[in-house]
């Protein structure tokens, strides 16, 4: 692999105008296509073969009236005076009503005051609009004129909120603000690596076009793919820190060479050769990650493993051409440090003592005290480790919902709203559709049986036609309660004593419904998730490494990390200990987090894996030594490894400065996962294990030296194709001017 990298590097090197020009209309194309698609996300979460989504198809085969979006218009008069039946309010509420009739795509309007959907108090009353679309095909010009009709009724000094499936404001625009934080923070932390603006803008640079390629792609597709939001931001995170990291290691190891006399020409193809290696066996497990959630048979979640594949894919594409050619561009101007204060020249010694004496840099030190004290340092992280999973044990699995929004947003109002003047649980209603009904009594006797079952507050016929009836039934407590959720499995066990003799069949489905079974779905699959993606990946380091306990203590390392990234998230989000830091409301842990949060730190953490224990192997592989070995392996890639983990750590909080509790979750998560995986796992664990277990750690069977290839992740193979390669001491062809030149030399005083 090493010869095959070195050869690819050296003709984008020598090509880069070419490669360049073949990036940048990638990008413009993606983008065109993009525009011209018109593609939109979604947060519409359906799984087939459950029991919420046979009744939906139901509905929409049988009742298509009430098969589409639904939204939920709360009118309150809490925080004024009056109620909301006083004659004004009631006339006005009920004129906004009729102009929302005349909207297009609505198919039916429930007015509250003639439905009696009014609190007790008469301070709140409920209006349900149905639309003729599904959520994710209702038009924003619509929900804007709904928006527009509610003005006389909000001028009157009522309070309107929204909730349902579908409402005014649902589709937030992404905020850019989060990318800019991250990227500001990360060009800070390469600054400070590098202490050079060529070295610390490239990788961003490079990643960007990379992003933009990919996630304009992805707009493209969702207009013929349902795609939900949270793809575009699980793509957009790991394609900016995936970038950067792949390029940051390449670009590291191209300053070394450089600072150590080599010319670009030289520096850049054997960089790609050595440090390229681990990149595209750190990008590969990662893909295998995310394209392993295909196996959960989630269609969003198959989408959005298969999107972040992509853009990591986009990425590792980006790092093993476009970035050679960009290093052509820049000739020695990465090792020219820039003149800043506490910066440039505290880099600058730091690069060049390093490149003297790689035994003198701070990863040097701590790589030793690791190996001297490794029985303490594999105790001590294993048990902080530990600690911090054991919030994980309550975990509560669940879907977002309005009681989880931050104060601001209407759907919170609107919970809340409505909680105060009906209770919880009219904001979670389920539908029960009863298939085979003959006559109103039939209905009236199902309606009956579940008015009886304990937990039920309300029971309503909604409407009854094609021998399909429809009734809203209302529980006790709110959709996130597990109280629900027991509700729901009591009228699936006990569907016969309620069908009772009437001949219906019964189906519970709904939006609560369908996120009860999103969650069981999620949690019954996560096991084999966990094995199909654990295996994959054990096969793609055995096959790295050509050893079982490399991959076997890589493993080890992130079931800690994860388990104690999931007990930090339970404790701050799920806990509450998090309330006031992040301005949340204490919910559920999102039940697709942990799938997303075991591809995700799974393949990052293997990144750090290869990066580190390919220089381990290097250095074995010279020396033979295996304790020194492991020392100064660590040592050579801790500083590089630390910055690259920094980077992607800061662009994941980045995203918590948003507002949606859900990508506050997501980028915790990730953060934590990924700074405990890279400095107390990768930086602490593997070498002190390696340390211990000596040179035992790189043994296979003779069979496996045998049968299986040697991919040469450490470039030992390298030297006969460079011995082979065209003098690079002498005149090279530069496709910039056409004529021959000679190499320029790096000043090193």
């Amino acid at each position: 692999m090493s010869n095959v990298l070195y050869r690819l590097a050296h003709f984008a090197f020598r090509r880069r105008r070419r490669v360049l020009a073949v990036w940048l209309i990638a990008a413009i194309a993606a983008i065109a296509i993009a525009q011209a698609s018109g593609g939109k996300t979604n947060d519409t979460f359906t799984i087939p073969g459950t029991e919420a989504q046979h009744a939906a198809q139901v509905l929409s085969a049988q009742l298509p009236a009430f098969a589409g979006g639904q939204s939920t218009i709360v009118f309150a008069t809490v925080n004024g005076h009056g109620k909301v039946t006083d004659p004004p309010a009631a006339a006005a509420v009920e004129t906004a009503m009729r102009k929302v009739t005349s909207i297009p795509q609505v198919s039916g309007v429930t007015d509250p005051v003639q439905s009696r959907q009014v609190s007790p108090s008469g301070k709140v009353a409920l209006a349900q609009v149905r639309w003729s679309a599904t959520a994710a095909n209702v038009k924003d010009a619509n929900l804007t004129a709904l928006k527009n009709a509610m003005k006389p009724v909000q001028a009157l000094g009522v309070q309107v909120a929204y909730n349902g499936s579908v409402y005014p404001g649902w589709r937030t625009p992404v905020s850019e603000v989060p990318e800019l934080i991250g990227l500001g923070i990360a060009f800070l932390i390469l600054m400070i690596t590098f202490g050079a603006f060529a070295a610390a803008g490239m990788p961003i640079l490079s990643a960007l076009i990379g992003v933009i390629t990919t996630l304009m792609g992805i707009t493209a597709l969702a207009s013929v793919l349902s795609i939900a939001s949270a793809s575009t931001t699980v793509a957009l995170m790991l394609g900016l820190s995936c970038g950067i990291d792949y390029g940051l290691f390449i670009l590291s190891r191209h300053r070394t060479n450089l600072l150590n006399g080599m010319t670009p020409e030289e520096s850049v193809p054997r960089a790609v050769g050595t440090a390229g290696s681990a990149v595209v066996f750190a990008a590969l497990t990662v893909i295998i990650a995310l394209c392993g959630l295909s196996v959960v048979g989630i269609p969003f979640l198959t989408v959005m493993g298969l999107a972040a594949a992509a853009s990591v894919t986009v990425s590792l594409l980006i790092a093993l051409t476009l970035v050679p050619a960009m290093l052509g561009f820049a000739g020695t101007k990465v090792a020219n440090f820039a003149r800043l204060p506490l910066l440039g020249a505290r880099a600058e010694v730091t690069a060049r003592r390093t490149a003297a004496d790689p035994e003198s840099s701070n990863g040097a030190r701590w790589a030793g005290f690791v190996v001297r004290h490794r029985v303490r340092m594999l105790i001590g992280g294993v048990a902080v480790l530990a600690v911090l999973a054991i919030p994980a044990l309550s975990i509560q699995l669940g879907l977002p919902s309005g009681a989880s929004q931050s104060p601001a947003n209407t759907q919170r109002q609107a919970y809340d709203l409505t909680t105060e003047g009906f209770g919880a649980g009219y904001n979670g209603a389920l539908l029960i559709v009863a298939q085979n009904v003959h006559n109103a009594s039939d209905t009236a006797q199902i309606a009956g049986a579940l008015a009886k079952i304990p937990d039920v507050v309300q029971v309503a016929p909604l409407a009854a036609q094609n021998g399909i009836s429809l009734i809203r039934l209302t529980p006790k407590s709110g959709p996130s309660d597990p109280a629900t959720a027991a509700l729901v499995h009591t009228i699936r066990n006990d569907r016969v004593a309620i069908e009772g003799q009437t001949g219906a069949h019964i189906l519970v489905g709904g939006t609560t419904a369908s996120n009860i079974d999103v969650s069981a779905k999620l949690s019954s699959a996560l096991p084999i998730f966990l094995i199909v993606v654990v295996g994959l990946a054990f096969l793609l380091l055995t096959f790295a490494f050509r050893t079982i306990l490399v991959p076997l203590k890589s493993i080890l390392g992130f079931l800690l990390s994860m388990a104690a990234a999931l007990g930090a998230q339970v404790a701050m989000f799920q806990w509450g200990w998090g309330k006031h830091l992040f301005g949340i409301t204490p919910a559920q842990t999102i039940s697709f987090l942990p799938i997303i949060m075991l591809a995700i730190i799974f393949g990052l953490s293997s990144d750090y894996e290869v990066f580190v224990v390919s220089r381990i192997k290097e250095e074995y592989t010279k020396s033979g030594d295996a304790r020194q070995a492991v020392q100064r392996g660590t040592a050579s890639s801790a500083r590089v490894v630390s910055a690259a983990a920094m980077i992607m750590f800061s662009i994941f909080v980045a995203f918590m400065f948003g507002n949606d509790p859900t990508i506050k979750a997501i980028g915790f998560s990730f953060a934590v996962g990924v700074f405990l995986d890279a400095f107390v796992v990768r930086l602490t664990l593997v070498p002190a294990v390696m340390a211990i277990v000596g040179s035992k750690i790189w043994y296979h069977p003779r069979w496996f030296a045998k049968y299986v290839p040697d991919p040469d992740i450490e470039g030992q193979r390298l030297e006969p194709e460079i011995a082979g390669a065209p003098p690079t001491t002498g005149a090279l062809p530069d496709e910039e001017t056409g004529t021959s030149r000679q190499p320029a030399i790096l000043p090193l005083g």
